[in-house]
């Protein structure tokens, strides 16, 4: 049988434990997804879920890591659903915004990247542009380890893989990433041999 917390505890290893965390948990989420709205609704799912299984949370440990367990999962969960359901496409919007008269030649050539936006003052735009193209096994090890800061063994949990594995990933995805990056580097004057 499940083991339950009175609903006063569950509410103090929230509040104490978990939501210190939260603009770690936000940057990770956004990360993953590259949508402010799509991160913040990962974030609350993430949330959601540590409060409901807050008994199974065991008090001192590495909440950090725990919370990003779960919303890793949750973030894998939701990218196998919207892999198996086709596109949606609303119509209506489509439609109003092709009959809008104030839309010029320009502007519908012109499409806003929040990724670019966002990130542009913390890694440059190259930089970005290589890690969001990783796989999502790559660029999590990535922004886990490089980004986030977390040791092997946390990444071992979060994932939950074994350590080599986190090991050899992160090698592998460091790999893709320098070649992805050597003319840029070179020409910063770093030598890319």
């Amino acid at each position: 049988m499940a083991k339950s917390l009175p609903e006063k505890e569950k509410l103090h290893i929230f509040n104490t434990e978990f939501m210190p965390h939260a603009d770690a948990m936000y940057n990770f989420a956004y990360k993953l997804t590259f949508d402010e709205d799509d991160a913040k609704d990962l974030v609350q799912d993430a949330y959601m879920k540590a409060y409901r299984f807050a008994a199974s949370y065991e008090v001192g440990t590495n909440a950090k890591a725990w919370l990003f367990r779960i919303l890793k999962n949750s973030f894998i969960n939701n990218y196998r659903k919207k892999t198996k359901e086709p596109s949606k496409v609303d119509y209506q919007d489509v439609e109003n915004y092709y009959n809008s008269a104030s839309i010029e030649t320009s502007e519908m050539n012109h499409t806003v990247d929040l990724r670019t936006s966002t990130m542009q003052n913390k890694i440059g735009d190259e930089v970005t542009g290589a890690l969001n193209s990783l796989p999502v096994d790559f660029r999590t090890v990535i922004i886990l380890c490089d980004l986030e800061g977390f040791t092997y063994e946390e990444m071992a949990v979060i994932l939950d893989i074994p350590i080599g594995t986190v090991r050899s990933r992160l090698h592998r995805a460091r790999g893709v990433l320098k070649e992805k990056l050597i003319e840029y580097a070179k020409q910063f004057g770093f030598d890319a041999d």
